[in-house]
């Protein structure tokens, strides 16, 4: 087991003041892993959704709703995914309408290659947290996701 060293106090601001760095920095990280694989921030994004996935694959409804775009623009980003290299659309066995995504081994093998070293450093530091503490990380980070979807949404209500 590991020891957790102690950490100084800290307000909610400052918690909120880190996460806003973290976030920020996420941001432009990702802005540049998708020019490295030569996409744009919303193409490598579905796709991180379709890998997720696995074998059960997306719809492109899925996959519109996921990050909120409509059916048009959905197909733009597939079109480009496919163009590229990055997916393949199947036939939905179960209603010939929709098509289903599946992600191209070989673009899956270029993004974890990309992402990998970094995901290793995430893994050591989380390493060195006690299983609560990544615990309390995980449920922490599921409920601001939720949070921030909830957000979203009352501001798209609020648009409409």
């Amino acid at each position: 087991m590991t020891a957790t060293p102690p950490y100084p106090p800290a307000t909610p601001a400052q918690a909120l003041s880190a996460m806003d760095d973290l976030m920020a920095t996420h941001m432009v990280g990702q802005q540049e892993m998708a020019q490295r694989l030569g996409l744009n921030v919303t193409d490598l994004t579905c796709f991180g959704y379709v890998i997720q996935a696995g074998d059960d694959l997306l719809s492109a409804g899925d996959l519109a709703s996921r990050v909120h775009v409509t059916s048009g623009a959905v197909t733009g980003i597939l079109n480009r995914l496919e163009r590229a290299g990055y997916i393949t659309r199947r036939p939905d066995p179960l209603d010939r309408r929709r098509v289903r995504v599946a992600a191209e081994p070989d673009a899956v093998a270029r993004v974890h290659a990309l992402y990998e070293p970094y995901y290793l450093r995430l893994h050591e530091l989380l390493a060195g947290c006690s299983p609560a503490e990544t615990a309390f990380l995980a449920q922490w980070f599921a409920k601001a996701a939720g949070l921030a979807a909830t957000y979203r949404e009352e501001l798209r209500q609020q648009d409409r």
